[in-house]
């Protein structure tokens, strides 16, 4: 859209008594008020001739600067190396995915509403429906669930991966590095070095489990009913509620719409009695094996030395698809998580179980903090270090600041042959040429 930009000029000559009157006109393209590259002005002199007056004069310019992208923020680039992820203190609640004040700002909104009598406007999955365009999404997040377990199982068979027994520090190598950050109970008489032991695939795919609900929208988990519900992994939760079908773990799927008024619910449809957990599930059933890690070693036998870049890329692939469709699920579906334990909740509320053991849980009396998940939260990176040569000699404290990271998945399957995408590279510092314990002091 062209927006055109008009300034005038007047001079005024008493001895002449004559006025002289310039309009210049400018193009530009319509800016929105965040941008980057606001107009400026800009002063030339112009000689206008009225009749056969010649006036000189200053007249002002609207230009604009060009819209210039810093190295690092060009549309679908990375930088060159990027930060190491934070490490978020215990002893503090985790911040908000969402400012607090646009918190407040909609809580306000509704109480207004509330006040008069006016119903909350709702919207699928906010209403109890399911929204048809992400139920594709769902099946195809569940798929490459299984995959994933599947790939990973398998290349723990050819991969060495080992885990420390007192933290959990987790290294992808032919054997445990020397740095020493284990934050254990007892790390100070090994001096911060780490006890290594082999690792599993929970290393690897930190589980992450939410109570299964046949109905989100009905009542909430007691603390003294929390034994009456499944637990199963956060993402299959996630998918079962954005429209996957498992006759194992049934879900309600309403037909009409939900009504609330602030937030009390005014019309649900009704209770319905929910399957008991041990009538519903057969635990031999092998279409829910394959939903869990338990076990996944055992289940899967080790890959041909010809099949192992195949496995590899088709895992890192199949964990590609699980992070973005979780990402569009999360963006409609609502998942709530503790702001001090790892606990997630899939539903509009989180549940009452009184499990809460992190900072200050005496206060709240075991209950959780229940907060916006976020995406890292229910499908968790587990970040570890970058090896440039798994065979080579450890990694020490001393070149730390050298080293990159990587999520764990991420990190196995690139050592078993896969390609890395893009958006990792940074992180993992690919670029940097780690020196010698000798030179590392002559690096300014």
């Amino acid at each position: 859209m062209l927006q055109t930009l008009s300034t005038a000029s007047s001079l005024w000559n008493p001895s002449q008594r004559s006025a002289c009157l310039e309009i210049v006109e400018f193009q530009r393209s319509q800016l929105s008020s965040l941008s980057p590259c606001p107009f400026y002005l800009k002063f030339g002199s112009k000689s206008v001739q009225k009749g056969r007056a010649l006036v000189s004069g200053t007249f002002p310019y609207a230009c604009q600067r060009p819209k210039q992208y810093p190295a690092s923020k060009k549309p679908g680039e990375y930088p060159q190396n990027m930060d190491l992820p934070p490490v978020l203190p215990k002893k503090k609640k985790k911040p908000y995915p969402i400012p607090f004040k646009e918190i407040q700002k909609a809580a306000r909104k509704d109480k207004k509403l509330a006040e008069r009598g006016v119903e909350k406007p709702l919207q699928p999955p906010k209403n109890g429906l399911l929204v048809p365009e992400l139920i594709p999404v769902a099946y195809e997040v569940l798929d490459a669930w299984k995959l994933l377990i599947k790939g990973l199982a398998q290349l723990l068979h050819v991969i060495p991966v080992y885990g420390c027994s007192e933290c959990s520090e987790v290294h992808v190598a032919h054997s445990g590095h020397n740095i020493q950050d284990c934050k254990g109970p007892r790390s100070s008489k090994r001096r911060g070095l780490h006890s290594w032991v082999k690792g599993s695939i929970n290393d690897i795919l930190i589980p992450i489990e939410s109570y299964h609900l046949y109905d989100p929208f009905g009542r909430r988990i007691k603390h003294e009913t929390r034994f009456d519900y499944d637990r199963i992994p956060a993402v299959v939760e996630l998918c079962i509620q954005a429209g996957v079908d498992i006759p194992e773990y049934p879900s309600r799927r309403r037909t009409n719409p939900l009504r609330m008024i602030g937030k009390k619910i005014i019309d649900r449809g009704g209770y319905v009695e929910e399957p008991k957990p041990w009538r519903a599930v057969d635990p031999s059933s092998s279409s829910i094996i394959d939903l869990d890690t338990c076990g996944a070693c055992e289940r899967f036998p080790p890959p041909s030395p010809e099949d192992v870049p195949i496995i590899a890329q088709e895992t890192m692939n199949a964990h590609e698809t699980v992070q973005t469709g979780v990402t569009k699920l999360m963006k409609k579906y609502t998942v709530k998580a503790c702001g001090y334990c790892s606990e997630v909740h899939v539903g509009p509320w989180g549940h009452n179980a009184k499990l809460c053991g992190e900072f200050k849980h005496q206060w709240r009396d075991g209950k959780h903090g229940w907060q916006d998940a976020t995406v890292s939260e229910v499908f968790p990176p587990n970040y570890v270090w970058h090896v440039q040569d798994p065979k080579g000699p450890p990694m020490r404290s001393a070149l730390k600041r050298y080293y990159g990271k990587a999520p764990a998945v991420v990190e196995l399957c690139m050592q078993a042959g896969a390609q890395v995408p893009r958006r990792y590279k940074p992180m993992m510092r690919l670029d940097i040429i780690v020196p010698e314990s000798e030179e590392a002091s002559l690096v300014a």
